[in-house]
């Protein structure tokens, strides 16, 4: 068989669903993903969880081995993504969309009428539901206090940019993350937070 699986007991909870029999299927793909759940003639069906290699991870109803039911995909840096799917497409999601993105702090992406940060408003989210600071020091990004940026480094949001070999690094252990393409890095380097000296800060 392509994929083997192994059936363990486990309580129930929201990541790991036991079957009627009280099983829990266990695969693991070659890729280095993972699913846990139900399964139906050997193929993922019925609620589970399946993990990328990235650690994103997708919770909810599986069919046929693809997403299709309602489900969220919950992305290392914070955000989930829930909609409802058809043969692994996201077809509607909260808002009556194609589906509903919610970043880290809570805030709802909406593609009509985004105002987050746009040329009227410059404020942050936390800025916008807990006031501006008193006078003093910039609040450089949204999540405070900001994540630190090596000198001539950038922060392109899901991590940290290194302009001399076009690598993206995680922000917590830096790990490798991705090589960015030139467009990638026209954009960080044009829009991004740079790492500056103090002086250069003020």
């Amino acid at each position: 068989p392509r994929y083997g699986y192994t059936k363990k007991k486990r309580s129930m909870d929201s990541a790991k669903r036991e079957t009627a029999t009280g099983d829990v299927h266990i695969l693991e793909h070659p890729t280095g993903s993972t699913y846990t759940g139900d399964m139906k003639s050997e193929r993922m069906e019925g609620k589970g969880e399946y993990v990328f290699p990235t650690g994103t991870r997708y919770l909810g109803d599986m069919k046929d081995g693809m997403f299709h039911g309602h489900g969220t995909l919950f992305f290392t840096n914070g955000g989930k993504f829930e909609a409802d799917w058809e043969n692994g497409k996201a077809v509607t999601g909260p808002a009556g969309s194609g589906g509903q993105y919610t970043f880290e702090d809570g805030l709802a992406y909406g593609e009509s009428r985004w105002q987050y940060c746009s040329g009227a408003d410059r404020r942050f989210y936390s800025e916008i539901c807990n006031g501006i600071k008193p006078a003093g020091r910039t609040q450089l990004k949204d999540s405070e206090p900001a994540i630190e940026v090596p000198l001539g480094w950038f922060d392109c949001g899901d991590g940290l940019y290194n302009p001399q070999n076009r690598v993206v690094y995680s922000y917590k252990d830096k790990k490798f993350l991705r090589n960015a393409d030139i467009d990638e890095h026209d954009w960080i380097v044009r829009t991004c937070r740079k790492g500056v000296t103090e002086a250069e800060q003020l």
